[in-house]
């Protein structure tokens, strides 16, 4: 124990001005939310707490899985559909605190924010340097939908769990890099990007050693290769797990994970259905607006991914910052939702840490705060309104 704080000190040390920025903006984001949350009567708490998805797991850790609703035009909502890692830490908090399960997972949202905050901080000043790596931790906290790093959703946990899973590939720890992306996998259907960034690295790296490391000593280089395949056999269990579990209590086979998100409408189609979606947006003025803004998004997340790629990011942060890309574009519902599914792709972010960190630390302040509080107002509106995030 002494040994991991003695190693633990100099890396919080050094992360602490990115979590003092992180925890600043998104307490701004929580007062802005309360403040306009009280003007319209509403509870912040509820908001955060006891609604839309939030509602399903803490269904799932009081119940456990089996709940679902049957709406009138035939579709089945079964909460099967939610991965099990937040609602099982849930249920062990509220076991062993006085905290109700909407308490708890509130609790885990908030702890598993900053370990994602300091992630993305790891990760980054790894690849560019410290002060690139606390821009981009602020950069992740000031997004437009970051209010949901602070909601009892399970993105946070899992973009904690990804990042420190990148990492400790970066950094040649591919046993902890599989357990890691395993915990991943049972936190979110999108667990399978952290797999694949986690495969491809290392059969990247079992590829490179063995052209350029033939004259290594034997006894080293088996050791590095058992833990690199232990880290690869880890990696997809927990997805694996999952899926199969569901597939065998519905009866649907191995595929039957895929029949349980279908009772939600969704599923992978290319982007055909968001397509369409966009498309419609053009049938009037007012919302032929709102379209173009989608399609000016689209066309920047994607060009952020071309630069990623030309700035020579490394292999796991393009294959996983690509996957999640994917999968949150080509979903063929929940259209309203993609920002959000988009958040944990914090790569994406990397070249704008960079340009960031190379301005003048005043003009950096500014942009920072003029945007944080854009987002904090966005926030508060946006928990406010009718529909789910």
């Amino acid at each position: 124990m002494t040994d991991l704080a003695t190693r633990t000190e100099p890396a919080l040390r050094r992360a602490a001005p990115a979590l003092l920025g992180y925890a600043a903006v998104r307490a701004l984001g929580l007062i802005a939310l309360a403040l306009w949350s009280a003007a319209r009567d509403k509870s912040a708490y509820t908001l955060l707490t006891a609604r839309w998805d939030a509602l399903w797991y803490t269904r799932v850790a009081e119940l456990g899985y089996g709940y679902e609703v049957r709406l009138p035009d035939g579709d089945v909502h079964s909460n099967l559909a939610f991965f099990p890692l937040l609602p099982w830490l849930e249920r062990l908090l509220a076991a062993v605190t006085p905290l109700s399960y909407a308490d708890a997972g509130f609790a885990v949202s908030l702890l598993a924010s900053l370990a994602a905050a300091w992630g993305v901080f790891a990760v980054t000043d790894h690849v560019y340097g410290r002060r690139a790596g606390v821009c981009a931790v602020l950069l992740w906290a000031v997004l437009p939908v970051g209010i949901v790093q602070s909601m009892a959703y399970s993105e946070s946990l899992f973009t904690a769990l990804a990042a420190w899973s990148l990492y400790a590939v970066l950094t040649g720890r591919w046993v902890t890099a599989g357990a890691l992306a395993c915990l991943a996998g049972l936190t979110r259907p999108v667990g399978i990007a952290v797999v694949a960034a986690v495969w491809a690295a290392g059969i990247a790296a079992a590829f490179v050693r063995n052209r350029a490391d033939t004259a290594a000593d034997v006894e080293d280089t088996s050791a590095l290769s058992l833990r690199r395949a232990l880290g690869l056999a880890l990696a997809p269990a927990g997805t694996a797990a999952y899926v199969l579990w569901v597939g065998h209590r519905t009866g649907g086979g191995p595929l039957g994970y895929l029949d349980v998100q279908a009772g939600w409408r969704n599923g992978f189609d290319g982007g055909y259905a968001f397509a369409r979606f966009v498309a419609d947006k053009f049938t009037s003025f007012p919302s032929a607006l709102a379209g173009a803004g989608l399609i000016v998004g689209v066309g920047m997340v994607v060009w952020l991914y071309v630069v990623c790629v030309r700035q020579g990011q490394p292999l796991p942060l393009l294959v996983y910052a690509g996957v999640v890309t994917a999968l949150a574009l080509c979903a063929s519902s929940y259209f309203g939702s993609k920002p959000r599914l988009l958040m944990p792709a914090f790569p994406l972010l990397l070249p704008l840490a960079l340009a960031l960190s190379r301005a003048r630390t005043r003009r950096s302040v500014v942009v920072v705060a003029s945007i944080a509080t854009a987002s904090a107002l966005y926030g508060a509106f946006w928990l406010n309104g009718s529909g789910p995030p």
